[in-house]
């Protein structure tokens, strides 16, 4: 229990530099105000007559990147951040493995993608039922639940939100650079469907395991097969593997790294 505690005060001790940050909060109230500003705008646009409020929170879910992108720059402060400022040879002499430190970063930036997806679905929920009629929906067929419907894509998205975040966090580990990993991490982020049409694992079969071509998990909707006969098992294997090699990859460099350098 005591080394739990230890470990738990790391991860506030994470979550504190976080949550001080001028921008963690700048990017919470950007998400809240534009969530509500276009669901505003749905309104003003005569959608109190056509939408029902679940289909205006389906709507509002083109919002929801902005959650990828804020968790994209977290993870790429949280480590090459101490580099930056220096901070981080005072974090390592205290009494705590290099591992525990990366993993207290890992898992604060993990909380962070959470707390900042619970703050986009309370304001798209409450945008939406607070000037949309609760009637029945007229984008999701009958017989279908929309809110079971969207929390579906919701959590696809969120998963490939979370691969990106941990690239994120592994080239900020090894680059020491947040820019960098800022800059590559939203690249792949809206670039990745791109890709994922030129390697086409129908006309590529061996394109069926690159990072690409699996983040796209909506592909599976409705319990559809995807292209070259991927399912969503396969899909989240690949993903789980990439995840695992991104993690051991900042794992080692984390450890070897001479911070004297």
């Amino acid at each position: 229990m005591g080394a739990l505690s230890n470990f738990w005060r790391l991860v506030q001790n994470e979550n504190m530099k976080i949550y001080r940050r001028l921008r963690t909060w700048i990017m919470a109230g950007l998400l809240v105000l534009l969530t509500f500003l276009f669901g505003i705008l749905y309104a003003l646009d005569g959608g109190t007559s056509t939408l029902s409020a679940w289909d205006v929170v389906d709507q509002l879910t083109f919002l929801y990147y902005l959650v990828g992108i804020f968790a994209a720059i977290a993870a790429a402060d949280v480590v090459a951040g101490e580099f930056t400022w220096g901070t981080i040879k005072l974090l390592l002499i205290r009494p705590w493995t290099r591992t525990k430190v990366l993993a207290s970063k890992l898992l604060a930036v993990l909380l962070f993608t959470l707390a900042m997806s619970a703050v986009f679905f309370a304001a798209a929920l409450a945008v939406s039922f607070l000037i949309y009629p609760n009637m029945p929906s007229a984008l999701f067929p009958e017989g279908k639940s929309p809110a079971l419907s969207i929390l579906e894509n919701w959590l696809y998205d969120y998963i490939k939100f979370l691969v990106i975040t941990i690239f994120s966090f592994m080239l900020s580990t090894v680059f020491r650079s947040g820019g960098l990993a800022i800059g590559l991490s939203i690249f792949i982020l809206f670039a990745g469907d791109l890709f994922a049409m030129l390697f086409n694992p129908v006309r590529f079969p061996w394109a069926k395991y690159i990072l690409f071509t699996n983040m796209n998990l909506s592909q599976y909707y409705g319990g559809r097969t995807g292209p070259a006969g991927m399912t969503l098992g396969f899909s989240a294997a690949v993903l789980a593997a990439y995840v695992m090699l991104f993690l051991l990859i900042s794992w080692f460099v984390f450890k070897k790294r001479d911070v004297a350098a």
